[in-house]
């Protein structure tokens, strides 16, 4: 027993040693990427980014007030560094799409060629209300058209398993998905996919998102036209 015990903590220590550096082969039009938020502190740009990572993705803001007390920092820094980047906003269930679309819009610099905005869709560190799936739809929509319609970039929906579950809404899948799954690639029609939560990147304190995205996120190479219709 105990060393059986012994083996399943070797095996475990190692399973958590290995995870954090552990990076997925790469197909054709694949780039690596980051998602960093105030979680992650100081960020030192220039080291992280000379780590062959193509993009970052940056927390800005939250429901209605929230604004990530790094984003300003991260974004110069991003900028700075020369990499590609883009904002993106967590989705309050507790709050009207436009009042979040305005905190969004109010927060983040339109500046041609970054990456096009993300939108954050969990349930996971939400409010406590959970609205029907015609209200939220409703909700999600009038944030959605005025974003697009003021950046000028469809937004790219990053699509928690747990919300994707309770909400099943089709209009979500009419935008670039922004999948999670552990090691395993995500089904085909992704945009990115979030490969850790743990990663441990020279530069940057404490565990980081990983995600690889496809060549057409990258300013010079999109392929992305803002959308005529929401369904």
């Amino acid at each position: 027993m105990a060393g059986a015990l012994a083996l399943i903590t070797a095996v475990a220590a190692a399973w958590f040693v290995w995870l954090p550096a552990s990076r997925p082969a790469l197909e054709p039009g694949e780039r690596f990427g980051i998602a960093v938020s105030a979680y992650q502190g100081r960020i030192d740009w220039q080291r992280a980014a000379g780590q062959q990572f193509a993009f970052a993705y940056i927390k800005a803001t939250e429901g209605g007030d929230f604004v990530d007390r790094q984003f300003a920092a991260n974004w110069s820094g991003a900028s700075k560094a020369g990499l590609p980047h883009g904002a993106y906003h967590f989705w309050s269930l507790c709050t009207p799409g436009i009042a979040q679309a305005h905190n969004f819009l109010r927060t983040v610099p339109p500046q041609p060629g970054e990456l096009p905005p993300a939108l954050d869709l969990e349930l996971s560190g939400n409010c406590h209300r959970r609205p029907g799936a015609r209200t939220l739809a409703a909700q999600l929509r009038s944030y959605l058209r005025l974003v697009q319609h003021r950046m000028r970039q469809p937004v790219v929906i990053y699509l928690g398993h747990d919300f994707a579950d309770r909400y099943r809404l089709p209009m979500l899948y009419h935008h670039p998905l922004w999948l999670r799954q552990i090691l395993r690639r995500p089904p085909r029609g992704w945009a990115i996919w979030q490969v850790d939560g743990n990663a441990h990147i020279d530069g940057i304190n404490g565990d980081v998102d990983l995600d690889v995205g496809r060549l057409n996120l990258i300013p010079g190479q999109s392929s992305f036209t803002p959308y005529r219709r929401l369904r």
